[in-house]
């Protein structure tokens, strides 16, 4: 009797989780395992033949390879500043509009709306943007935060993706933030006023620490759209001007389907893979320590 109820519990299962996990297996840890094979290879994608070459990949990455140090170096630099601007931008306005304003549901969704637009048409509107649109005001206005070189010179270059980067996601990490503030009990704001805490003291000590898990989820997504930031960088700078603003997901897209070299490319994103998931793990276990409950 037990055994026939316990082959009537796996039948559901299998039935239900058994095409989403092969799909996943397909999809996901078949092409994770085979990207593992051929960063230990030397291969062009084309030939048949596939060279075995150790860790010479890896070696070369590490010392010679100048250009991809170079792209993880702005990717570090890109996804410090974008993680800190977007969260802070986005919990802002989620204060905000927590607020009794009138036009806070339409407010949410103006700021919602970039997120939902793609990421390469959105780079070729900032393109238009930075190019002609700013160059039109600063001609009329003299102003000289419109004349600068926005698309055309390293530092301003990397500045125009951050705004854009931020303008995009912090929408979306707004929506978050909000629903955190919104499970805050109203009861404990309260009863701290009534004490003659400031509003600050209420944000820092009690607000902040009773939406950690918003931050941590939020700091998570910050944290993995800028160093996989790929379609902004293509659409907006194509990693110039010389290079200077090439992320390593570009750098990596480059070497393997503009060079050939797809080893190498899948050593680098190997490579990236490790980095970005040790970054992402001590984060989400140091956000999480400072979680509290009600």
């Amino acid at each position: 009797m037990k055994a026939k109820q316990k082959g009537t519990g796996w039948l559901p299962q299998f039935v239900f989780v058994g095409p989403a996990v092969l799909f996943f297996i397909i999809i996901v840890v078949i092409p994770f395992l085979m990207s593992i094979y051929y960063s230990f290879t030397e291969w062009n994608g084309v030939s048949t033949t596939i060279k075995w070459v150790g860790f010479d990949n890896f070696k070369q990455i590490i010392v010679g390879d100048q250009d991809f140090h170079k792209s993880f170096w702005f990717t570090t630099r890109f996804s410090v500043v974008m993680v800190i601007l977007t969260n802070v931008v986005g919990f802002a306005l989620a204060l905000l509009l927590t607020q009794a304003l009138k036009t806070r549901n339409v407010l949410r969704t103006v700021f919602f709306m970039p997120n939902v637009i793609g990421g390469l048409l959105l780079g070729f509107i900032w393109q238009f943007i930075f190019v002609k649109g700013f160059a039109t005001i600063g001609e009329i206005t003299n102003i000289g935060f419109f004349q600068l070189p926005w698309l055309g010179d390293a530092p301003t270059a990397f500045w125009g993706l951050i705004i854009v980067s931020v303008w995009q996601t912090a929408g979306y990490l707004m929506i978050i933030y909000i629903a955190g503030l919104a499970n805050v009990p109203k009861d404990i704001l309260e009863a701290a006023y009534l004490d003659g805490a400031t509003r600050w003291q209420v944000l820092r000590s009690i607000t902040v620490p009773l939406i950690m898990p918003s931050v941590t989820v939020c700091l998570f997504l910050a944290i993995s759209w800028a160093f996989k930031m790929y379609d902004l960088n293509v659409s907006l700078t194509k990693g110039g001007p010389f290079n200077s603003t090439e992320s390593v997901a570009l750098n990596i897209y480059n070497e393997a389907f503009s060079n050939n070299r797809y080893g190498l490319g899948t050593a680098k994103s190997l490579i990236f893979f490790v980095v970005v998931a040790v970054i992402t793990v001590i984060q989400v276990w140091v956000t999480k320590k400072r979680e509290v409950e009600v």
